[in-house]
């Protein structure tokens, strides 16, 4: 198993994809090709979210891992008229590629893009702001950027965080789980456990691309 679904699901749900058009398709075709490496989301995850999008309607969202731009770009399309996504991106040259993606495709005005540690920027964004946020970042830090996570989420919000099981392994026991990948193994274990049981959340976790989990904030 590549993912955490078997192959043949995986490759007949991506043949399902409507490929998207503009600087969007041209990543994807790039990744396709194996010209570029950049870390986007799975078309599987691409798709679920276009629909979580279009029946939440949010005005303002957070990203946090922009990398090269493709998801801010994606979720833009969904955005409530004067809506504005706002993604935190700490390695510099994956936010010069988003900056020149976002620009090229026009952008500008409806993603601003922070360059910067998440874990200093999260510090200074206003309580309850964002209608929806999107982790996608280091998943060893998605435990401790959580608290920031809630704390500026609005009532009724979702909070969405890809690659939380980490190609299944997450599921299997701590002792075969290669020592230098443990910590990163407990800290998205206590992630989803936490998730899970915290009483302002309601979340479930979904086995598509390397896993979903989806927490709406009561």
């Amino acid at each position: 198993m590549s993912e955490i679904n078997y192959d043949y699901i995986v490759q007949y749900i991506r043949a399902l994809h409507t490929p998207p058009e503009g600087v969007l398709l041209e990543i994807e075709q790039l990744i396709a090709c194996e010209k570029e490496t950049w870390p986007i989301i799975k078309p599987e995850v691409a798709d679920f979210m276009k629909v979580l999008l279009t029946m939440h309607k949010p005005k303002q969202i957070l990203e946090i891992g922009a990398a090269v731009g493709y998801s801010a770009m994606l979720m833009s399309q969904f955005l409530e008229e004067e809506g504005q996504i706002t993604t935190i991106e700490r390695f510099s040259y994956m936010y010069e590629t988003a900056s020149k993606n976002i620009k090229r495709a026009g952008l500008e005005d409806k993603i601003q893009i922070i360059e910067g540690d998440a874990a200093e920027v999260l510090t200074t964004l206003e309580d309850e702001k964002y209608d929806v946020v999107f982790m996608d970042c280091a998943k060893g830090q998605y435990i401790n950027f959580l608290p920031h996570c809630i704390r500026v989420l609005r009532p009724g919000g979702i909070l969405i965080t890809d690659n939380v099981l980490h190609k299944g392994t997450v599921a299997r026991s701590r002792y075969l789980i290669d020592r230098r990948q443990r910590t990163t193994h407990a800290r998205l274990r206590d992630f989803l456990y936490t998730i899970t049981h915290d009483d302002r959340l309601t979340s479930s976790v979904i086995p598509i691309g390397d896993g979903v989990a989806l927490s709406y904030k009561k």
